[in-house]
């Protein structure tokens, strides 16, 4: 039996994914095929914000639960990297958390070469993604599918932590994604009327069963794009180890958005990549590509924890008989505790002078949070998450073997550089001196983690080597660039093959200055603009910003 042809194959229904299934198919004319390797997004878990911690912990149905190699700057920990499976990808189980990076990162990739992805430039398809709960302006948009609400900053620690920060000398600011990311303030967030508003939400679900020219293929793991003749032209795929392997064909492009992990997995499974690597699998080369899965780049994170003077914290609200009244409540009008992801406010800071742009971001967590949710909390008490926005360690996603139920090897290389170091060691000092701050000392009563005898440098960075986590940003490893190098061009065109692009993170050639769930977003928009050939969105340049 032939395969069924379509004009477009989408493989992976992320957040880039999403976006181009709605986007490409609205036209009745052209067929498109979504292909998931995961299901439909229909767990309560994944609807109410504050079932993050249960998606994130370990392997599940939304979650691949990858873990990287040892690593070597770690004291050779294996560091676990959850990853978002099914419908929405990871902006099914990710913090909600609604940042672009700063204006500075997308003037860079300008600079690198990039036409066309200064912030001026992408601002009008960021925009175009967003009803923001403010209104529109000329930072933000008003009638997009993302719905992006302002925190509510409904416990006093939120406020507490802005106003410490403006006690600490730091600049406080309303808008993050406005004319100014540096300072305090609260954080915005993809939840809409007490539900996770993922990509699959805003782009997806509106459309599915309702448009006769998409095709949506769930629990159907690709395992390799079909190249015939140096051209893309469909995409081998099996629902389960040991079934038979089918297939779909495109008769004008396969789009891999399966992410920082899997693209460079797909791409070098189906022959794109170091030819070497490729022959010692015993993978046929279609395309030399020795930088598909390289230039791996992700937030290193760490946590400062501290017990809480009152009973406000997430584990007050939801201890014990309380936490079947917050999900009776929940189901019955989204409000309540269910309806937070008790991560409400952050900050955007520099760690030494000199530097143009923010390089480290702090997270304020109304809860103890250790291990990424494994631990349970049994007292109240805050987690203040800060991570390094721009690293100098870069590392690489490789195969393990030709088999694409394996996962592959993930070594993020973290802290290979003395700036690095640096950087971390700083941002723990930091935090450490805001919650000293009258606002944060009200509250704070007594420090966890690191806990009182890691005072030297010397402590600080064994700390950082034992407890460092992830939180979630993988980018870079099929980076576009102007270089006959770079894996895709700046239309996100795979070089070397014909018909075959890679919209997702793994195509930012720098990790920008925040999450990375917006920015995603924002790339699969103006992909869809350039896979249709449609006049890209004319560039904006905010008043606010034009005047300083």
């Amino acid at each position: 039996m032939s395969a069924e042809t379509f004009d477009y194959v989408i493989i992976g229904a992320g957040s880039a994914g999403c976006v181009l299934a709605n986007r490409l198919s609205a036209d009745p004319a052209i067929k498109v095929c979504l292909i998931e390797a995961g299901k439909k997004d229909t767990s309560l878990m994944v609807r109410m914000p504050a079932g993050v911690g249960n998606l994130i912990k370990d392997a599940n149905d939304y979650n691949w639960g990858f873990w990287t190699e040892p690593q070597a700057h770690m004291d050779n920990r294996k560091l676990y990297w959850p990853r978002g499976k099914g419908w929405g990808g990871s902006s099914s189980i990710n913090g909600m958390v609604y940042i672009r990076g700063h204006a500075g990162d997308y003037d860079q990739w300008a600079q690198m070469g990039l036409k066309g992805w200064s912030y001026a430039d992408v601002l009008p398809y960021f925009k175009r993604a967003e009803t923001y709960e403010g209104g529109a302006n000329d930072f933000h948009g008003g009638d997009g599918p993302l719905n992006v609400s302002r925190s509510p900053l409904t416990s006093p620690i939120f406020n507490a932590f802005i106003e410490a920060g403006r006690e600490a000398g730091y600049p406080v600011t309303d808008d993050f994604n406005g004319a100014q990311q540096e300072g305090f303030g609260p954080y915005q967030r993809t939840i809409h009327k007490g539900e996770r508003w993922s990509a699959s939400f805003a782009y997806l679900r509106p459309i599915a069963g309702q448009r006769d020219n998409l095709k949506i293929i769930s629990t159907g793991l690709v395992t390799k794009v079909l190249i015939e003749g140096g051209r893309a032209v469909g995409a081998e795929l099996v629902e389960g180890k040991g079934r038979e392997a089918t297939s779909v064909r495109a008769s004008r492009e396969v789009i891999v958005c399966a992410g920082a992990v899997q693209s460079p997995q797909l791409l070098q499974l189906s022959g794109i990549g170091d030819p070497a690597a490729l022959k010692a699998l015993g993978i046929d080369v279609k395309a030399a590509s020795p930088n598909v899965g390289q230039n791996l780049q992700d937030h290193l994170d760490v946590t400062v924890i501290n017990r809480m003077t009152q009973p406000i914290s997430a584990y007050s609200m939801q201890k014990g008989i309380k936490k079947l009244f917050v999900g009776l409540r929940y189901l019955a009008n989204q409000t309540g505790a269910g309806a937070d992801n008790f991560l409400q406010s952050g900050a955007f800071l520099k760690s030494r002078p000199g530097l143009e742009m923010p390089d480290i971001q702090l997270h304020a967590v109304n809860a103890i949070m250790m291990e990424h949710a494994n631990h349970q909390p049994t007292e109240d008490g805050f987690t203040i998450h800060a991570c390094q926005l721009r690293p100098e360690s870069k590392g690489t996603v490789k195969l393990k073997s030709a088999d694409p139920f394996d996962h592959p090897a993930i070594d993020p290389n973290y802290l290979a550089t003395e700036e690095d170091r640096r950087a971390m060691r700083e941002s723990v000092k930091m935090v450490r001196d805001v919650i000293r701050q009258a606002s944060m000392a009200t509250y704070a009563a007594g420090e966890i983690m690191p806990g009182a005898g890691v005072a030297s440098d010397a402590d600080i960075d064994a700390f950082i080597r034992t407890k460092g986590e992830t939180i979630y940003h993988p980018v870079g490893t099929v980076a576009m660039g102007t270089q006959a190098s770079s894996p895709v061009d700046g239309e996100l065109k795979v070089r070397g093959v014909e018909g075959l692009r890679v919209v997702d993170a793994s195509v930012m050639p720098t990790l920008i200055g925040g999450n990375t769930n917006a920015p995603t977003i924002m790339i699969a928009e103006k992909a869809a603009d350039l896979i249709l050939k449609k006049p890209l969105l004319e560039p904006q340049i905010p008043k606010a910003m034009a005047s300083a």
